[in-house]
C-alpha cells in the first residue's frame, strides 16, 4: 500500500513537512515537523506547527510517529509541541548520540540533559540509516515514497553539505548511492528546497531523475569527484543563520531547555568556541 502525502513548505526555513498518512480517518506520521523561531527577538511561534494540526483534523488522523530525519540545524523541530497536542512516538535515529555528545561540550550542557534514547496504520514503514550530513540522519521508506532527509537536494541543487560535526563526503556519497539503487520510479522527498533558475518551490524527484540530473551525484560521478567537489564547495559555505537555538532544541526532540529560577528559558551563545 503506498502512502499519501501532504507537504507543508516553510517558506523562512526553505523546510518541508511531511503528514503521510494511510487515508481519511486513518493513521499518519509526521517528518520533520517546524516550530517557528525568530532569532532577533528570541520568541518562538507556532504556526507552522498549527497548519499540521489543522490538517490533521480535517482528515480525522491518529498520529502513530513524529519522525525526524536528523537533528536539524537549519529550523527548530516543532516534535515536541505537536507530540503535547495530537500524541505520537517522536523517533530518530540511535546514532543522535554522537551528535549529541558533540554539542553537550559545545554548549557546555549539565547534568540535566539527558541523552533520549513500524507501521503507520496500513502502511508498512522502514527506517533507513543515511549518514554524511550528520552521523545520526535518518531516510524514512514508506511504500513507493522515500523521505530523504538532508541527504540529497532537487537535482538542480545537488546534495547536502558534510561540514558539520561529524560529517563526512565519503559516507555521504555512499549513503546516496544506497538511495538510488532503488528502483528507478521511487519517488524522493526532499526535506527542503532552495529554488534555482527562477523555478517554483518543488519537493519531489525520482530515483532515475537524480541519476541522470544531479548536479553533485549523477552516475557518471566518481567518489572522489563527488568528494572533492563537496569539499571545495562546503569549503565556501557560511553556518547557518539559526544553527545555534535550532541545535539546542532539536538534540532534545524539540523540547526548550528547562526554565531558570527567574521562569525564564534561556538559549546559550558560546563566544569564541570552535
Amino acid at each position: 500500500m503506498n502512502p499519501q502525502i501532504h507537504p507543508i513548505f516553510d517558506e523562512i526555513t526553505a523546510t518541508i513537512t511531511y503528514v503521510v498518512y494511510d487515508e481519511t480517518g486513518g493513521h499518519a506520521a509526521l517528518i520533520d515537523p517546524v516550530l517557528d523561531y525568530f532569532p532577533n527577538s528570541s520568541r518562538t511561534d507556532t504556526k507552522s506547527a498549527d497548519m499540521v494540526l489543522e490538517f490533521i483534523a480535517k482528515e480525522k488522523l491518529k498520529v502513530d510517529w513524529i519522525l525526524e530525519t536528523h537533528a536539524h540545524a537549519d529550523h527548530v523541530s516543532g516534535a515536541h509541541y505537536l507530540q503535547e497536542k495530537i500524541g505520537g512516538k517522536i523517533s530518530i535515529g540511535e546514532h543522535i548520540r554522537q551528535v549529541q555528545q558533540v554539542f553537550k561540550s559545545v554548549f557546555n550542557f549539565g547534568a540535566e540533559f539527558k541523552v533520549e534514547s513500524f507501521n503507520i496504520g496500513k502502511l508498512t514503514a522502514k527506517a533507513l540509516f543515511v549518514p554524511g550530513h550528520t552521523p545520526a540522519d535518518m531516510a524514512y521508506q514508506i511504500g513507493d515514497a522515500i523521505f530523504v532527509g538532508d541527504t540529497l537536494f532537487m537535482p538542480d541543487v545537488g546534495t547536502a553539505r558534510c561540514d558539520f560535526p561529524g560529517g563526512d563526503a565519503h559516507m555521504l556519497y555512499q549513503s546516496i548511492k544506497r538511495l538510488l539503487a532503488f528502483p528507478n520510479e521511487t519517488h524522493l522527498f526532499m526535506c527542503h528546497d532552495y529554488p534555482t533558475s527562477g523555478r517554483d518551490v518543488q519537493w519531489m524527484s525520482t530515483v532515475q531523475q537524480q541519476r541522470e540530473q544531479n548536479i553533485h551525484v549523477n552516475d557518471s560521478v566518481s567518489e572522489d569527484e563527488f568528494i572533492r567537489r563537496r569539499k571545495a564547495r562546503d569549503s565556501t559555505l557560511s553556518m547557518p543563520n539559526l544553527i545555534l537555538p535550532s541545535i539546542q532544541i532539536n538534540i532534545r526532540a524539540g523540547q526548550l531547555p528547562q526554565p531558570e529560577g527567574n521562569g525564564v528559558v534561556y538559549l546559550k551563545i558560546p563566544l569564541n568556541s570552535v
